[in-house]
């Protein structure tokens, strides 16, 4: 890959969709299962062991993110051969779903829904529709009566502007209490998604009643002691378990119906993001945690400035404020001025994933690139792309693998997985989405955007600010 603008656009594009071509090749050779459907070991090296516990039909780790990945690269290579691999994934997930038990996004039933729902729109199969019903039917009638949230005193009961589904007092329906991206939040963009692909309304309804308890909090998702690894009274600012996701789907369900105590509460969770930032000329960083972990910036998806950009930019999308936009910009311009990806940084150590890596960089900066027409973004989305190419570790048979200490704390657990949020297939989809920035070409291809990404489809920007 190279930014020489004297290249062709598909010449530059040649490169990243050349890697994801090696890693669906590495990923093959992880196969698993008989004709009744298809899974990938998360890691086929021999003796090798995956970073993460055994989940075989996520989508954080599983056959569902796999699926995707197929589907996509099916799009980008008109190779119809990724097409049968997604359709012997979707039929193990088919009949693996009944035996999930938990509920969540990133590694529950949500998530295979949503994979589902993804898989039945591009292959045309009606099964893979009505299994993402089922699922999300079972999801629905999964949720308890949850105790209210609190309100500072003097705050509007949220819904009065809404619907009037609330009657002050009353719980509302949830699953695991935890209103963030990875427990309830998830949840409900994966209802929201089912609502509008597969045209359940009522999925809609709970998503919005549900929702209600993370706008009644003065910060939402502002909680204590619920990380693994962190202090008992940490806070966590950041994307996936922490007020930036939270805010981040509320500001996705004002958006999809409208109720300003949505609105309202989605701009609490991003003015308490903004008090907690460290901001340096046109530089922004978060915190990874408070009050102790301060000086500790993360970078990625899950946890940083990557994931607390998505927010943002899902506020200016719904909203139209500027300000939301150029708070994004100011924290992509603090990952350039890091020095990554040449320099290692605590905030971004040796991983190259979608949750906490330089892949989870390239969709934040191939994703303003589309959102904003700024050729900076591309350009460094591209410098991205030949840091994940060029730390591939050659697999056989041309199949590509991507090493890695998935968790910062434990610098001598190095694996390479096979799944989407940690592992090749998801480095594959983020290779992807550059190459078809690059290649802008004529016709729009079906491009998959998970439930928590704010940015437009590509190839085609918006025009240059």
């Amino acid at each position: 890959m190279s930014v020489d603008r004297a290249r062709s656009p598909g010449e530059r594009a040649d490169a990243p969709l050349a890697a994801a071509i090696g890693a669906a090749r590495w990923i093959r050779s992880a196969t698993a299962g008989d004709g009744a459907g298809r899974h990938w070991l998360a890691n086929p090296d021999p003796g090798g062991r995956s970073a993460l516990a055994p989940a075989p039909a996520s989508l954080y780790a599983g056959a569902a993110g796999i699926v995707l990945f197929f589907l996509e690269l099916a799009a980008a290579t008109g190779d119809d051969g990724y097409l049968e691999d997604a359709r012997a994934g979707v039929r193990y997930l088919a009949s693996a779903w009944r035996g999930i038990a938990g509920v969540g996004f990133h590694h529950g039933l949500s998530g295979i829904a949503v994979a589902l729902c993804e898989a039945g729109w591009i292959l045309g199969d009606g099964t893979a529709e009505e299994v993402a019903a089922a699922a999300l039917e079972r999801v629905a009638r999964a949720a308890r009566p949850m105790d209210p949230g609190q309100r500072e005193p003097g705050q509007r009961e949220p819904g009065q502007q809404g619907r009037g589904r609330q009657e002050r007092g009353r719980q509302e329906p949830g699953w695991t209490g935890d209103p963030a991206l990875r427990g309830d939040g998830g949840v409900v963009l994966a209802l929201l998604h089912g609502a509008a692909m597969l045209g359940l309304p009522h999925l809609e309804d709970l998503a919005a009643e549900a929702a209600q308890r993370a706008a009644r909090l003065a910060v939402p998702g502002h909680r204590f002691g619920d990380c693994p690894g962190l202090p008992r009274d940490a806070v966590t600012p950041g994307f996936v378990a922490g007020t930036s996701g939270t805010a981040f789907v509320l500001a996705r369900l004002y958006g999809a119906t409208g109720e300003r105590c949505f609105l309202e509460a989605a701009r609490r969770g991003a003015a308490f993001v903004r008090a907690v930032s460290v901001v340096t000329g046109g530089h922004v960083a978060v915190p990874h945690h408070l009050p102790q972990g301060r000086g500790l910036f993360y970078l990625g998806f899950c946890s940083g400035a990557a994931g607390v950009a998505r927010m943002f930019c899902e506020l200016y999308r719904v909203a139209g404020d500027p300000a939301d936009l150029d708070w994004a910009e100011r924290l992509a311009a603090g990952i350039v001025a890091s020095g990554v990806p040449a320099r290692r940084v605590p905030g971004l150590w040796d991983t190259a994933c979608q949750c906490c890596g330089v892949a989870g960089l390239v969709e934040l900066f191939a994703g303003l690139w589309a959102a904003t027409g700024r050729p900076a973004y591309l350009d460094f989305a591209v410098r991205l792309g030949e840091h994940l190419a060029a730390r591939s570790r050659a697999a056989g048979d041309g199949g590509l693998r991507w090493y890695q200490a998935y968790r910062r704390s434990r610098p001598g657990e190095v694996s390479a997985d096979t799944g989407y949020m940690a592992g090749a297939a998801g480095i594959g989809a983020a290779l992807l989405h550059l190459e078809a920035a690059l290649r802008r070409a004529p016709e729009r291809r079906r491009m998959i955007l998970l439930p928590d990404n704010p940015f437009p489809a590509f190839p085609l920007p918006a025009r240059p600010a």
